[in-house]
């Protein structure tokens, strides 16, 4: 056995869960985790424009909507040097992770199938089912509920049956907060839960004094 002092590296992805969060479908891993990971807010401050605004400019009506960007690369090249023991990889390439990951933004053939014996039998309005519960996960400190906004995928080498064999993928992900969810939602606790948890490491920040800004005293 060797024995090696380098850190185990774990590994973002998706955890797909039924609607509401009581199960979880599918974990959706990340083959290798990107060199950057893209993340932006957009403030929701309270009241309008011009006057409304100005009279409250410092206050918050809600959580920043924040926008990720992942950028990940799928590549079955090591398993089909080991033809033994990744069969999937020698028969579909990558061709099952590129699925589900598209299965994010599809409704299910299922579901496409049920609205349409409905819209036939003569039903008015037919509600879309709910969705399932997606969390981006980016170690145990980062877990947040998230919907799937854009998605992309270059694919850059194929096998002899035309497969794919590596690919790049490209993620836009708007993180759904209590104002999406409501506070009673499974995906609204877990936004609590990641804010909190922002809340708390925000606190480690050790402290600084107008000295270290070139500042004596505030003007």
């Amino acid at each position: 056995m060797s024995l090696t002092s380098s850190p185990r590296v774990l590994k973002g992805g998706l955890v797909i869960l039924a609607p509401g969060g009581a199960s979880v479908r599918r974990v959706i891993p990340l083959q290798y985790n990107p060199d950057t990971l893209t993340r932006s807010y957009q403030v929701q401050g309270a009241g309008g424009d011009g006057a409304a605004e100005r009279a409250q400019p410092f206050r918050l009506k809600g959580p920043a909507i924040e926008s990720i960007r992942v950028e990940a690369e799928i590549d079955a090249t090591d398993q089909l040097e080991f033809p033994d023991g990744n069969p999937v990889a020698i028969e579909a390439g990558i061709g099952p992770q590129l699925a589900a990951l598209e299965a994010l933004v599809n409704p299910s053939s299922d579901e496409l199938l049920a609205h349409d014996a409905l819209a036939a039998g003569g039903t008015l309005e037919i509600v879309p089912p709910e969705a399932p519960l997606v969390l981006f996960v980016w170690s145990r400190n980062r877990v947040v509920p998230v919907r799937v906004n854009e998605f992309s995928v270059t694919e850059e080498a194929f096998d002899p049956a035309l497969n794919p064999v590596r690919a790049r993928v490209s993620l836009g992900l708007r993180v759904m907060s209590t104002d999406d969810l409501g506070f009673r939602h499974r995906g609204g606790q877990l936004f609590v839960s990641h804010l909190r948890t922002r809340e708390q490491l925000a606190q480690r920040l050790p402290g600084a004094t107008l000295q270290a800004l070139g500042l004596s005293n505030l003007p």
